[in-house]
């Protein structure tokens, strides 16, 4: 009888991001395909929901950077490898991955690693540290942009035994559907949020960090108000300012001196994202640095909702332009504003075609069942 295959993946912290939720969602397939499902992590919002029954959790303090701290956790993942059998180790960030390298090595399992961000490499120790993402047996581009920036920028760690391939992110396309929403849960958010009936409501989701965009986004607001001069919108900049205060009050000032203040609304977060997106008239993803995949992007798109994206980085495969949304010239305030513009004058059928056409890509391209299937593929390939 072959042996049974055991994947341990490793991640900082379970919370609502695209790398967390992408564990998360394999996490949970892997039982279901007769794979023994094991995760660690130090914590994170995401954990109560895990099923214990089905994937075995263990806490460690593997969010640190400390060398001393990598070296510790190495040790203690060798262990819990060889205790519990374990064939293949799955990092998805780079402290974890220094850990589960020498712990690999140690114990002589198969090293999977997701590249999922470009990474900061101003200078040789950086790029250094980054260049364990590429030092696995199988190495996971989110998308073919990242796939490129790996050829670009770490071919010297390449060589012939190591696989690089692409598996776009996926999203829960059953959960970001909107027929699942109720009218009466649509109301209360509307009201809750204090949305005028009548006025467009553009959603900007996404943390609040520089490189989103909001600034470039707030000019453009301005853009719009002057060219058609009847304040015809609401936006909400939905998204944490994860500690960010002083970035979070010059984007109040700035919407304060554009006299938008009336039309902006800042929300700190939603429960129910799904709701969000439907209640909006379309959504903007303004990041003037590229976005790894753009899982906003495709979430618009689920929902049936036209999405307005920066021409760079993983937005430029998740959207087919003019047909589910539009590209527009990154950090380009003016262009952004006709496109709004645009999209405002865009008659109903219309908007209801793109709708569609942009859920059949999501499903398509980009459904969580699609990525869990490729990554389990891959697993069995380096297992046999």
């Amino acid at each position: 009888m072959q042996p049974k295959l055991k994947v341990l993946q490793v991640i900082p912290k379970l919370g609502y991001g695209g790398a967390e939720t992408g564990c998360y969602d394999i996490a949970h397939y892997l039982p279901e395909n007769n794979v023994k499902s094991y995760l660690i992590t130090s914590g994170g919002e995401l954990l109560k929901f895990v099923d214990k029954k089905k994937v075995k959790v263990i806490r460690l303090p593997v969010q640190f950077k400390n060398p001393i701290l990598i070296l510790f956790n190495s040790l203690i993942i060798s262990l819990i490898i060889l205790i519990f059998g374990i064939n293949i180790v799955h990092a998805r960030s780079r402290a974890p991955a220094w850990s589960c390298l020498i712990a690999t090595k140690i114990t002589r399992r198969k090293f999977v690693t997701t590249f999922h961000g470009t990474y900061n490499f101003k200078n040789k120790l950086k790029k250094f540290y980054n260049s364990v993402m590429v030092r696995s047996d199988l190495i996971i581009a989110g998308s073919n942009f990242i796939f490129s920036h790996i050829k670009e920028n770490y071919s010297g760690f390449l060589n012939d035994n190591k696989k690089l391939l692409v598996i776009f992110r996926g999203i829960n396309t059953d959960y970001f559907d909107p027929t699942t929403t109720l009218e009466s849960e649509e109301d209360n958010l509307f009201k809750s949020w204090q949305l005028q009936v009548g006025k467009k409501i553009i959603l900007m989701p996404g943390r609040l960090t520089t490189w989103k965009g909001h600034e470039m986004f707030l000019d453009a607001l301005n853009n719009v108000n002057i060219q058609l001069g009847n304040k015809p919108f609401i936006a909400v900049i939905l998204g944490s300012d994860q500690g960010r205060n002083l970035y979070k009050k010059k984007l109040i000032r700035l919407s304060e001196q554009h006299r938008l203040n009336k039309q902006v609304l800042f929300i700190d977060n939603c429960k129910n994202m799904p709701l969000a997106y439907k209640i909006s008239d379309f959504v903007i993803s303004a990041s003037i640095e590229p976005e790894a995949f753009g899982r906003i992007s495709v979430e618009a798109q689920s929902m049936q909702k036209i999405i307005l994206a920066s021409n760079i980085g993983g937005s430029k495969e998740t959207i087919i332009d003019n047909k589910t949304g539009f590209l527009f010239e990154a950090g380009n305030a003016e262009d952004l504003s006709k496109k709004i513009i645009e999209v405002m004058n865009l008659e109903e059928n219309t908007l209801k075609q793109m709708g569609i056409e942009g859920r059949k890509n999501a499903i398509t391209k980009f459904n969580v069942e699609k990525m869990c299937f490729s990554t389990y593929s891959e697993y069995k390939k380096l297992f046999n």
